[in-house]
């Protein structure tokens, strides 16, 4: 019985050591309490604005709403606002984003309008700290390490506030490490039915490395047990993403912030 119990209170032990967020309460959290943000920008297609487009973010600006974006690193090793691994859906050619210059991803155009895909840094020039930025950090199948020094690069001048989340927990390690001024967030969902390393990541046993300040799940996912725990442990509550009233209506029973698309949360 002896032995049972020291076994049952070790593996508590590391299983809370595992899903533990961070320790701190990072100032900024209360800046996204009951914010909405646009993902990837306030876009509608039916009016010629692409997802992640420059003309997503200024609807956005203009209208009042934080922005969600998501970026990769090129092979010349630019940071692009871009969400997909591959160019087809959006771009109707072959090949990964990854593998492109800037330059070859400068001839391209977005959904079939003129809209090109932006580097980080135009991004920021048409936000200009008018509204909070929510980046995602797309570390697919390059180096996170690599992705992150050279977005850190482009952000060190910038004036506005911007929070940083991955589904990739090397991706908060590495701004746990080198920036723990930037409030962190790790992306995740229930990914019921997947692989190990995703369930694991599903239920926040990567948080050991990432220490999150706030954690952003798949809203439909609300009562997983994993979600909640980390919620009670002092991880702050941030959904994706939602795409009508119903739906953020349901969610604000369990989130702080709303991550949005298709529809103007009033």
């Amino acid at each position: 019985m002896t032995v049972l119990i020291i076994s049952a209170t070790v593996f508590l032990a590391l299983f809370l050591f595992c899903i533990f967020p961070s320790f701190r309460r990072h100032k900024d959290r209360k800046l996204l309490d009951g914010l909405y943000i646009a993902h990837r920008g306030l876009h509608n297609i039916k009016e010629g604005i692409p997802e992640n487009s420059l003309s997503a973010f200024r609807r956005a600006v203009e209208n009042g709403f934080a922005i969600e974006n998501d970026i990769h690193l090129t092979s010349d090793g630019e940071v692009v606002v871009f969400h997909d691994d591959d160019l087809h859906r959006m771009c109707g050619v072959d090949g990964k984003i990854e593998e492109k210059t800037l330059s070859e991803l400068k001839a391209l155009t977005l959904a079939g309008t003129e809209e090109k895909i932006p580097t980080l840094a135009e991004c920021l020039n048409v936000i200009d700290g008018k509204v909070p930025l929510l980046i995602e950090f797309k570390a697919t199948s390059g180096s996170p390490r690599a992705l992150c020094e050279a977005a850190n690069k482009v952000l060190e001048g910038y004036g506005g506030k911007y929070f940083i989340q991955s589904f990739y927990p090397p991706v908060l390690y590495w701004y746990r490490r080198n920036r723990k001024d930037i409030c962190r967030g790790q992306l995740s969902s229930a990914f019921y039915g997947e692989e190990l390393k995703k369930k694991l990541l599903g239920a926040l046993l990567f948080n050991f490395l990432a220490r999150p300040d706030f954690v952003s799940y798949e809203h439909i996912h609300s009562g997983n047990f994993f979600r909640r725990l980390c919620t009670f442990l002092g991880a702050f509550p941030v959904a994706w993403t939602i795409g009508s009233k119903e739906e953020l209506d349901a969610a604000r029973k369990h989130f702080k912030t709303y991550i949005f698309e298709g529809f103007l949360p009033k």
